[in-house]
């Protein structure tokens, strides 16, 4: 497992820590570290609960920058190398 590895992709400008960027990439950061966390304790089901709440709040981030800034959204995407949401 491996800990404290941050993706650095977000510009100094922009580490507001309450900006929606900042906030995915917390997120991101937290579900990879689940992600690999889980691939050692298969049957860790309160992580697994965990992580699903997390990829639910960052579903729901990321469906709010899209709404609102489709630019900045397909640009953070390219750079954490994620999956493009469905559209609710």
């Amino acid at each position: 497992m491996i800990k404290n590895t941050l993706i650095p992709v977000i510009s100094k400008e922009e580490k507001k820590r309450g900006s929606v960027e900042f906030q995915v990439l917390s997120f991101t950061n937290k579900i990879r570290r689940l992600t690999s966390h889980l691939e050692l304790h298969k049957k860790d089901y309160l992580s697994q609960r965990g992580l699903r709440k997390i990829l639910g709040k960052r579903q729901g981030l990321l469906c709010y920058l899209s709404k609102k800034n489709r630019i900045h959204y397909k640009e953070l995407i390219k750079q954490l190398d994620i999956r493009e949401s469905k559209t609710r």
